[in-house]
């Protein structure tokens, strides 16, 4: 971008090129000098310059000076050279090196790219010697100084990457003064009068047209020394060999790859080539379903042996090409040899099979009776809706050998068509895609409810909250179980949209209520899939809190005990947060794993959801009782409220209360219920309370 010329010993580069051009549209004469200065922000404190080069965007001085900056005079890439052909396996844990001269560049990457390290060298030699030596798995700056510095012959072994890291601006800069500001407005005006032809043309001129300088360390990688010494015409004629050779090879290599990975008669990707795509595919989109389709023509030796293998060959083409035009670009198709012929494609639904079975299979079959010819073509095949575990393991091999034992089963049978390779995995995957689709619609169309289930004091005979469930009419399946679709969902990483959509409800409903006296509290599930180290579960609920006007009295946060095992210190940390913001956390479902004493000991938390169901549902009642009972007065002793929650006759809740447990939650006092009959409930009973000074 900016150099001294050997022969000139001026300041030259795409930069000062630019700079010159637009400063003279300015009506400005541009002289280029290097700073004295070891950075930019010590540079914007000389009074000496000007205008400064280059900045990406403002920046304050050493001194706390305020910068102002140009208009953007061309986006400036950066990309990775790497030795060989290696490409980056761990990006997020790349080791990265670069010139200390791009220290403002390095801030950039670190924002970008916070899970990779970088490494500061004075000198480019420097910085390749750390690539060769493994200090570093890669080296970073701007495409343009890549084009240049990879002529030189000992870097011969350096790749540049194809994909770009990241654009930075390439402005000039001056301090934030009136003096500043007229200056850059100038120099604005100037810059709007570039074309991208004239910087298209300065950005060749020194990236294509001004080839590197070779010095005498580059002739001595090269050739000997005496013939070096021997004839410059030698070296040139030399020079123009190797790079011929290598534009042959580099056009070998290509060509020889395209015909592994494609099938020549088709065109089509080879198994070879299929295995690579496939891979792809998966590691790139997980949260795309898939099905894999295996397929051939039963008859198709006999097709070559009566009409030829001319007539085979025709009709393999005029099959790849029908199934390529209903591909989009996350799909793929194989020829995988002879007449079998392979299919990744994107779950769509029975319908989207029969469309496929109907575009495709069905012109296949008719091939030759819509050519005159009385033969019709018999089609079977395999479908395997692939699995998690399939996109974890990416065994492709594997894949085809389970698509291809439900093509064996119909071929066996002598039919024509296809068949599952698990008739159950495929309905069940069709509904989970139902159910994962329809997610962003359903909130919108009110499909996804929020239902009560209201909590008692046994002792008072009144409503002291509410636990607030999830009920989904789902518009294709009717009515679905939260058994069913939370699970779903926590596979597919949606839980946290569906839970925060059900909070808002709730934080919306207790504030209606709050207008009308109703000075409710509600407890809210947390799904242990929220708990993240990268999401801020306390501050999410602090700002519904804000956003709604409702205390944080109003919200208990419910999460449960199998959760607190799986994973207790970042729950516990979680819980904590929670607590200190103001809000009340309850252990929900105690009693129904096998850590709870554990928990009680090391959990923080306001209330003891105790699980009676899981209590009273087997084993011997008299034993039940007892375990009810000191655990009652265990979490009393521990200064936690206790709830028992699935009670379910009026024999339990007299026991749990004269065992000194008042608070219940279950079917024996009210059902979930729609918020329309939870609000007619609790306005019930504020009708039906004392008036105050009455006895």
């Amino acid at each position: 971008m900016f150099y001294i010329d050997s022969n000139t010993n001026d300041v030259v580069g795409i930069g000062v090129d630019l700079m010159r051009y637009a400063a003279q549209k300015a009506g400005y004469t541009a002289a280029f000098i290097p700073i004295k200065e070891s950075n930019l922000k010590d540079a914007l404190d000389n009074s000496e310059y000007d205008l400064l080069m280059p900045f990406g965007s403002a920046i304050k001085s050493t001194a706390g000076t305020p910068s102002i900056v140009t208009d953007n005079l061309m986006e400036t890439p950066f990309t990775l050279v790497t030795v060989g052909n290696r490409k980056p396996s761990d990006t997020e844990h790349l080791r990265v090196g670069m010139l200390s001269s791009q220290k403002g560049v390095a801030e950039t990457f670190t924002q970008l790219y916070p899970g990779m390290t970088i490494q500061m060298y004075e000198t480019m030699p420097e910085c390749v010697n750390a690539l060769r030596n493994d200090e570093v798995d890669a080296l970073l700056h701007n495409s343009y100084v890549w084009s240049y510095i990879l002529q030189k012959p000992s870097y011969s072994d350096l790749t540049q990457q194809p994909s770009n890291m990241f654009s930075m601006d390439f402005r000039a800069g001056a301090p934030d003064t009136p003096e500043g500001r007229i200056l850059t407005e100038r120099i604005n005006s100037g810059i709007a009068e570039l074309s991208d032809t004239q910087r298209m043309a300065v950005i060749l001129d020194y990236t294509s047209r001004r080839l590197y300088h070779y010095d005498f360390a580059d002739y001595l990688y090269m050739y000997s020394l005496s013939i070096v010494l021997s004839s410059l015409l030698f070296i040139a004629l030399t020079i123009i060999a190797v790079q011929r050779i290598r534009a042959v090879r580099r056009k070998h290599e290509e060509k020889l790859r395209w015909l592994t990975e494609h099938d020549p008669l088709t065109g089509t990707l080879s198994l070879q080539g299929f295995r690579r795509r496939m891979t792809e595919l998966l590691r790139e989109h997980p949260d795309i379903p898939y099905l894999l389709a295996y397929t051939n023509i039963t008859d198709f030796k006999y097709i070559n042996e009566i009409l030829g293998r001319s007539a085979g060959d025709d009709l393999l083409r005029f099959w790849a090409k029908e199934t390529e035009a209903t591909l989009s670009e996350y799909e793929a198709i194989a020829r995988l040899d002879s007449d079998h012929l392979a299919v990744l494609r994107h779950i769509g639904g029975e319908e989207k099979i029969r469309y496929d079975d109907e575009a495709v299979i069905d012109s296949v079959r008719s091939y030759f009776t819509d050519r005159g010819k009385e033969n019709r073509v018999q089609v079977c095949g395999g479908v395997y809706i692939l699995t998690p575990e399939d996109y974890r393991l990416c065994d492709v091999d594997h894949m085809l050998d389970l698509a291809r034992v439900a093509e064996q089963r119909v071929r066996s049978r002598k039919k024509d068509g296809y068949e599952f390779y698990n008739p159950d995995q495929w309905e069940k995957g069709k509904r989970s895609a139902d159910i994962i689709s329809r997610l962003s619609a359903a909130k919108e169309t009110g499909e996804i409810e929020v239902w009560y289930q209201p909590q008692m004091d046994v002792s008072t005979g009144r409503i002291i909250g509410a636990e607030a469930l999830c009920r989904w009419n789902h518009a294709k399946l009717g009515w679905i179980s939260p058994a069913e679709f939370i699970p779903i969902l926590e596979e597919a990483g949606l839980i946290f949209e569906l839970d925060f959509y059900i909070w808002k409800k709730v934080c919306s409903d207790l504030q209606k209520w709050n207008r009308q006296g109703l000075h409710r509290t509600v407890s809210v599930n947390l799904s242990r899939s929220d708990i993240t180290d990268e999401r801020d579960i306390s501050g999410c609920f602090c700002d519904l809190i804000k956003v709604y006007g409702i205390t944080t009295d109003q919200l208990h946060i419910e999460i449960t005990e199998t959760a607190f095992a799986e994973n207790p210190t970042l729950l516990i940390s979680t819980t904590e947060r929670l607590r200190n913001a103001g809000f009340s956390v309850e252990m929900d479902d105690f009693g129904s794993g096998y850590s709870s004493l554990h928990m009680l000991k090391e959990v923080p938390v306001d209330r003891i959801k105790l699980d009676l169901r899981f209590l009273t549902k087997t084993g011997d009642p008299e034993k039940s009782r007892i375990i009810t009972s000191y655990m009652v007065q265990m979490v009393s002793s521990l200064g936690m409220i206790i709830l028992a929650e699935g009670v379910e006759s009026g024999e339990q809740a007299e026991f749990l209360k004269n065992k000194g447990c008042s608070e219940m939650q279950g079917y024996y006092f009210h059902k979930p219920m729609p918020v329309e009959d939870f609000e007619k409930l609790i306005h019930a009973e504020k009708e039906q309370a004392p008036k105050e000074g009455t006895k």
